[in-house]
């Protein structure tokens, strides 16, 4: 029995082909793969999706059209891949740049590249956070709608310059005043950087996710579709219950309390505070290398 497996296993041994690997090709694959596996999370989580199963389906078709020798259809596919590229990109043109923007996201492209210093997030102090929490509490007893948007590291400027401009610190006051109803800035969204208002009645974008409760209005859908184009935490308050919401990511918390809230702002002051510590200890190190070189 040993014998005939042995002579089986040589009879085919001599037709494997193992290819010669070296150190390049195997981070070539990993690299690969990596982009990969991120290119069809990202189609799967995006209307890519049905685009995919949509040129599935032509390519199916036309696949049948090559088998059954359909000329027509054959040059009519050739000459329109050219025109049905360049359609898909102007159709799903926010979704491509939102891939692009997530890329611009990753942390490690900092410490690769030298060009990519990013930019000193502007932290905001805790008399902000207490701002903030006590305003949005404030309101929610109250039953004053209000839509805050906390930015991070993506600059909000297009989104800044559809409201009307502002400059001045964040207080539990201001942003109680701004809300209230009847008022000329009352109507959009507030934009925060750091620890100042810069700018209020913005329009933000809506989102597009159909899994979102249908009992979820206006207000919510743009505070969910506001953070799946940034990095923003988007505050929401609801005028029908007073419930008070955040969404970051493309995903909603809904009835959060006082502490929920606090401690979700305050983990974004801590992790600004040490991107920052991080920024001041990588330059101090490069100038002191300059230095020791001269």
């Amino acid at each position: 029995m040993g014998q005939m497996i042995h002579k089986f296993a040589n009879s085919y041994r001599g037709s494997w082909y193992l290819p010669d690997l070296n150190i390049t090709d195997i981070v070539e694959i990993v690299i690969i793969a990596f982009l990969v596996y991120h290119i069809m999370v990202w189609i799967k989580n995006t209307k890519a999706w049905m685009l995919l199963k949509g040129i599935a389906v032509l390519l199916g078709f036309i696949l049948l059209a090559y088998i059954f020798q359909m000329n027509t259809i054959l040059w009519l596919a050739k000459n329109s891949i050219g025109v049905l590229a360049t359609a898909a990109i102007i159709v799903f043109q926010p979704e491509l740049r939102r891939a692009l923007e997530k890329l611009g996201q990753r942390d490690f492209l900092s410490a690769f590249l030298p060009f990519d210093k990013g930019r000193d997030s502007e932290r905001f102090t805790k008399q902000t956070v207490e701002a903030i929490v006590d305003a949005c509490c404030k309101m929610g007893d109250a039953k004053t709608g209000a839509l805050i948007v906390v930015e991070q590291e993506i600059m909000l400027t297009e989104y800044q310059h559809t409201g009307i401009a502002l400059d001045c610190l964040v207080s539990k006051q201001m942003l109680m005043n701004i809300f209230e109803h009847n008022t000329p800035l009352h109507d959009g969204a507030v934009i925060v950087r750091g620890n100042r208002i810069v700018s209020a009645t913005c329009y933000l974008p809506l989102s597009e996710n159909r899994g979102l409760s249908k009992q979820l209005g206006t207000r919510h859908r743009a505070a969910v579709g506001m953070s799946e184009v940034s990095d923003a935490l988007v505050i929401c308050v609801s005028e029908e219950t007073g419930n008070i919401s955040y969404a970051m990511g493309g995903n909603l918390e809904r009835a959060v309390s006082r502490q929920v809230l606090r401690e979700k702002l305050m983990q974004l002051q801590t992790k600004t505070e040490e991107k920052n510590k991080k920024y001041v200890i990588k330059k101090g190190r490069r100038n002191h290398e300059r230095q020791i070189e001269k």
